[in-house]
């Protein structure tokens, strides 16, 4: 059909490489679309050195969304890989470089040296409707170009993906029973005049294939955070800066509420922005820009759209009565600036055979880390390879200091006197002390 013909395309099939090691496996029927190969993922050795890791390949999905080969993919297909193949509908292939990842959103951006490529334009997944039908293209099982039709079962799913901590997930997924199974995960969910509508990123199951139940990233969510990880590095989020709860009955007696839906304001964070517009405790937002939120994944699907400084117009029931703030956003900081994420300058440093740059605002908090430096590039047969270490690791000290920029890192150990200390953070979250 048209919308297949259309798609297929801009579809690509990614391979990635990435150094075996344990983690954590799924609990919930809730999977990833991701497909690894290989031996089952190795646990660390005893003491000293560590063996020198092997690698596992796995199979994942991308779309192209701009002809000078900017791919969106799922955050997890890329997160931890050291190498990266993209493949092309036409066969051609090609190394990408990852431009920048959300994990919140399970999205990344990655990129291929490439010009005049096909790619899909962005749907409209507000006016997607229940019942409505769609196509998934995607590369399951290493299956090339694999396209399967299904229908919208619903509309703003959450809590369907273990986000391993992340307290801010941004999910309002579509369900759909278009069968996807694993290497489907960053594939295209388009709508029949090819539209992109969502990104594939989850199914329901408990024996890892398809069961009938699967989820997307809707393209709203997709347009904004793409945009912003190639535009910033990071994502742009504004905030409320308020604590919420779907509304239901039990909440409407507790709260002798007026409404029967919507979502309750039952708190602040500081320097919230909702607050400073006039909103109350125990008000029920009704609507965002005109839009009904009857459900705490809608609110936040409206308000991931939005950057820090932009307004919203905020509607909220308030003991029967309806009002209307104009709220401007903040960001996490509690201020309506842009924050930088990008790596910054790299520094090399050959004793170490890696690639240094900045922490990102995200690496700080999620670490509770004042300084430091990221590796973002190992080289093949390094010395920081040798000792188990990555791209994605986090060097705080050397020789018992802490580093500040990528070029003092790389200065202390250019300049170094016999054995050096490293003290960081892995891939993994485990904090390691090497001697050199």
């Amino acid at each position: 059909t048209y919308a297949a013909e259309k798609t297929t395309p801009a579809v690509v099939h990614i391979k990635t490489k990435m150094e075996q090691r344990s983690r954590q496996q799924f609990s919930s029927p809730f999977d990833d679309l991701f497909g690894g190969f290989g031996d089952p993922f190795g646990g660390g050795g005893g003491g000293g050195r560590r063996q020198a890791p092997q690698q596992q390949e796995a199979s994942g999905s991308g779309v192209i969304i701009s002809a000078d080969g900017y791919i969106v993919t799922n955050n997890h297909v890329v997160a931890e890989a050291s190498e990266i193949s993209v493949i092309l509908n036409d066969k051609r292939e090609f190394k990408a470089k990852v431009i920048s990842t959300d994990p919140s959103s399970d999205l990344a951006v990655i990129q291929i040296k490439a010009d005049g490529l096909p790619f899909l334009t962005f749907g409209d997944s507000d006016a997607l409707r229940v019942g409505e039908w769609v196509l998934a293209v995607g590369n399951p099982f290493n299956l090339e170009s694999t396209v399967t039709a299904g229908i919208v079962s619903a509309k703003g799913r959450q809590n369907i993906i273990d986000r391993e901590g992340d307290i801010n997930p941004l999910e309002s997924f579509i369900q759909t029973d278009a069968a996807v199974n694993p290497g489907n995960s960053g594939g295209a969910l388009v709508n029949l005049k090819g539209e992109l509508i969502g990104i594939n990123t989850a199914i329901y199951s408990r024996t890892g294939q398809f069961a009938g139940y699967s989820f997307a990233v809707p393209v709203s969510i997709v347009k904004k955070v793409s945009g912003d990880l190639i535009k910033y590095g990071n994502v742009q989020r504004g905030f409320l800066g308020v604590s919420i709860l779907e509304v239901n009955s039990k909440l409407v007696d507790e709260k002798d509420l007026k409404v029967k839906d919507g979502v309750y304001v039952g708190g602040f964070a500081e320097n919230s922005a909702a607050k400073d517009a006039g909103i109350k405790i125990n008000d029920v937002i009704m609507k965002i820009d005109g839009v009904d939120t009857k459900s705490t994944a809608k609110l936040m699907e409206i308000v991931g759209r939005k950057r820090p400084g932009e307004s919203l117009n905020v509607s909220v029931n308030r003991d029967g009565q309806i009002k209307e703030f104009n709220v401007t956003l903040k960001n996490k900081d509690g201020n309506t600036s842009i924050l930088k994420g990008d790596i910054g300058e790299t520094y090399k440093s050959e004793f170490l055979g890696a690639k240094f740059g900045s922490l990102s605002s995200a690496d700080k908090e999620k670490f509770k880390l004042n300084s430091g430096v990221k590796v973002v590039e190992v080289t093949a047969d390094g010395r920081l390879e040798m000792y188990g270490l990555s791209k994605g690791s986090i060097i705080t000290k050397i020789n018992d200091k802490p580093v500040n920029s990528p070029k003092e890192a790389t200065e202390l150990l250019e300049a170094r006197r016999g054995r050096i200390k490293l003290e960081g953070i892995d891939v993994d979250g485990s904090r390691f002390i090497y001697v050199l």
